[in-house]
């Protein structure tokens, strides 16, 4: 059989070995890390340690690293209003779940297009935080940087 390539790394991608031995390790560690016990504090450990890890890498603290179960509650938990007025602002090609607004009601939830060429309107996107801005409400913009799908990058320095 001829050797193969793998190049579908847009939803997921090859396991690196390292991720592979440190997930193995922690399937062997048996313990709830709430729990004060043994097992508990063992299992607690490898999550500290993990989030010191992934706080190094990003220069962050560790407490401000969340674990979450995947993409999608990531971006409900990002996409999280802190009043009753805001606004998510997103483009038009964002991941479904981020298009649904996370946690914002979707009448909060504001598009902005995209050009045929996948690029963010510029000028629609700057309308759009014009008018949110005159009705004194507070903003949040989602835009994702570079697109999974169309490898698209955004010119977010310019917006």
């Amino acid at each position: 059989m001829a050797e193969r390539t793998y190049l579908d790394w847009n939803a997921t991608a090859p396991l690196r070995p390292e991720a592979r031995e440190a997930a193995i390790a922690a399937l062997d560690a048996v313990g709830n890390p709430s729990s004060v016990h043994a097992e508990g504090r063992a299992a607690r450990h490898l999550i500290d340690e993990a989030r010191r890890h992934v706080a190094a890498l990003v220069g962050a603290e560790p407490a401000n690293v969340v674990f979450t179960s995947g993409g999608t509650e990531a971006n409900a938990t990002a996409l999280s209003p802190t009043g009753s007025d805001d606004v998510l602002l997103v483009s038009a090609i964002e991941h479904p779940s981020v298009l649904g607004g996370g946690r914002f009601p979707a009448e909060q939830v504001v598009q902005a297009p995209v050009g045929p060429d996948g690029v963010v309107d510029l000028a629609a996107l700057e309308a759009r935080l014009a008018a949110v801005g005159a009705a004194g409400r507070r903003v949040l913009v989602s835009l994702m940087h570079a697109n999974n799908e169309t490898g698209v990058v955004q010119p977010i320095a310019a917006a």
